[in-house]
């Protein structure tokens, strides 16, 4: 595994589509050491067959899957979906240094830094445009279908899709939240999905 990260790390990647289950190859490692060392968007491919399996890759940061077999036309669209969020800059609302302070939590929207009491928390580029989404409506309930087709573009067909948002939010809560078990800033909302406390 850790030669497959130095070839990948010598390599400039807008994304990464990665089989789990490839013989003689360590994918959780890799998909795990790439999700923590880079913002690069890995879209898993897998051919698991319960829900479980399939969200533990969700679990180990990548930012989405393709169940096998599947038709070419699909991974097209998440890969096209994944590259228009990273690949979208715009800040929240204009000020002069485009950061937003909310409560302890101050976010830089052309860097896309978060910190917390002064303290910098790493999110993904996914992770960024979920906080971002969910702060641009706080104080709205948020369905699991809504967020979805904003931050991953593809409205869901299956329930596993939906469960994607629910590991996404539990991986941003775990970041910002002093205590992600009694969140203080995204809130569940029950019967309808999620919402950012309005400040």
């Amino acid at each position: 595994m850790s030669q497959a990260f130095q070839i990948f790390s010598k390599k400039s990647l807008d994304l990464v589509i990665l089989d789990l289950n490839l013989p003689n190859f360590e994918g959780p490692d890799l998909c795990r050491e790439i999700s923590k060392n880079t913002q690069i968007p890995i879209i898993i491919l897998t051919a698991l067959n319960t829900i479980n399996d399939r969200l533990l890759g969700l679990e180990l940061g990548a930012d989405d899957y393709v169940l096998k077999p599947f038709y070419p036309k699909e991974l097209e669209t998440r890969i096209r979906s994944i590259l228009k969020r990273t690949n979208n800059t715009k800040p929240i609302k204009e000020n002069k240094k485009n950061t937003l302070s909310i409560a302890e939590l101050v976010i830089d929207l052309d860097k896309r830094d978060v910190f917390r009491n002064d303290i910098i928390i790493k999110l993904t580029i996914i992770e960024f445009s979920l906080l971002k989404f969910l702060i641009e409506n706080a104080g709205k309930g948020l369905s699991r279908k809504m967020i979805l087709d904003n931050i991953w573009g593809y409205t869901p067909e299956r329930a596993i899709d939906m469960r994607v948002v629910d590991v996404y939010i539990s991986r941003l809560r775990s970041k910002i939240e002093e205590n992600s078990n009694k969140p203080d800033f995204i809130l569940t909302v029950r019967g309808t999905g999620y919402t950012f406390k309005k400040y």
